[in-house]
């Protein structure tokens, strides 16, 4: 069957509604919508702040209802205020990894050895920036990394990279 052949369904997105009311530095977080995973990005997430103890708990805690038990996140130190090693989160430890993935990814392992990889908007970013960094990041045929769509996004860069 030719790839013509396979009919193909637009990604479940957020309605604009809700994107419109989001106000700049809002914990956002969007996934990849099909089974493919071809994409160098599986995901994006907008936290508030630099603060790794108080973003991550409600990252996980919604990724877990999505994709079961999160066991390890990956986060570049240098981009958060203070690192523990692990955080129980909702009666479960996470371990945390100080990985030089860049500020750019998250890093999330669920189960042994299933990895998802999820841009990370800058808390300042502002919110059309924003909403389009993360549509870029989760399309199945997305193939730019995330440092580059961070920097075509940035405001006087729109339609770079």
């Amino acid at each position: 069957m030719a790839d013509s052949d396979i009919p193909h369904t637009p990604p479940l997105l957020l309605p604009d509604a809700i994107h419109q009311a989001v106000k700049p530095g809002t914990a956002l977080l969007r996934l990849e919508t099909t089974s493919s995973r071809e994409g160098l990005l599986d995901g994006a997430w907008w936290p508030r702040t630099r603060d790794v103890e108080t973003e991550l708990p409600a990252l996980i805690s919604v990724l877990t209802g999505h994709l079961g038990r999160i066991t390890r996140v990956g986060v570049d130190a240098s981009a958060w205020n203070g690192l523990p090693t692990r955080l129980v989160i909702d009666d479960q430890v996470v371990h945390v990894d100080s990985d030089p993935v860049g500020d750019d990814t998250v890093l999330i392992t669920r189960g042994e050895n299933d990895h998802f990889a999820l841009l990370v908007v800058p808390p300042d970013t502002t919110t059309d920036a924003a909403r389009e960094m993360m549509a870029r990041a989760i399309r199945a045929d997305n193939l730019t990394e995330a440092a580059q769509l961070l920097i075509a996004g940035a405001p006087g860069q729109a339609g770079a990279g």
